[in-house]
């Protein structure tokens, strides 16, 4: 198996996290976007979306992060990231759909990029852009895992889908110094996953491309 990402992409962590959570073997390919290796035609004949991460499981290869997991879980079911039952599978992917799809879109690199070099918008005005979005998203996932469903991790007590977005989102508010102190089931289940050697193993500084 072959997984193309970055080692700040948030959507590279999650699918990290879940091959070591899984015990799958593979190997890293660095795509490094800042220096546009995404953007090069060899990379968009893979991928022609441009986008990380990419992965390839002999002749079968996706894009989109969410895309990835539902297919690992599928095809390799030990150590199960989703629940056994619908309504658990529901909630689930609710959780993983704040942060994957409301929240991370808004504040991922190209979008950053596209605020202070195209729309001329100060450093300032960028990070209270990405804090906003942060914010309000966690804001609703927080009071989400005020459920009795939520337990160590997000639902119960091992780590699906949710717990595998939520981290990357963690990590990277917390490099734009987004102020989390008002999120305390947030911060409890996110310290409980990088107790696990999974979620180390998947840390950007523990990549092949760290810089």
């Amino acid at each position: 198996m072959e997984l193309y990402g970055y080692f700040r992409s948030s959507a590279a962590y999650r699918v990290r996290a879940a091959l070591h959570l899984k015990g799958l073997d593979y190997v890293s390919l660095p795509v490094s976007l800042l220096a546009g290796d995404h953007k090069g035609d060899a990379y968009l004949k893979l991928n022609p979306q441009g986008f990380v991460p990419f992965l390839r499981d002999d002749d079968k290869a996706f894009g989109q992060s969410l895309a990835m997991l539902e297919y690992l879980e599928e095809n390799y079911p030990q150590a199960p990231l989703l629940p056994g039952d619908s309504a658990g599978r529901a909630r689930v992917r609710q959780m993983a759909g704040i942060i994957a799809c409301d929240i991370h879109p808004l504040d991922n690199l190209r979008v950053l990029k596209y605020l202070t070099q195209t729309l001329g918008v100060t450093e300032e005005q960028k990070t209270a852009w990405y804090h906003h979005w942060i914010i309000e998203g966690f804001t609703a996932l927080e009071t989400l895992l005020s459920d009795p469903a939520t337990g160590d991790f997000c639902h119960g007590d091992s780590p699906t889908f949710a717990d595998l977005c939520l981290v990357p989102q963690v990590y990277n508010a917390r490099r734009f110094n987004c102020p989390l102190d008002g999120f305390p089931h947030i911060l409890r289940i996110v310290d409980n996953c990088n107790k696990l050697d999974a979620f180390i193993a998947a840390l950007p500084e523990n990549q092949p491309d760290a810089t």
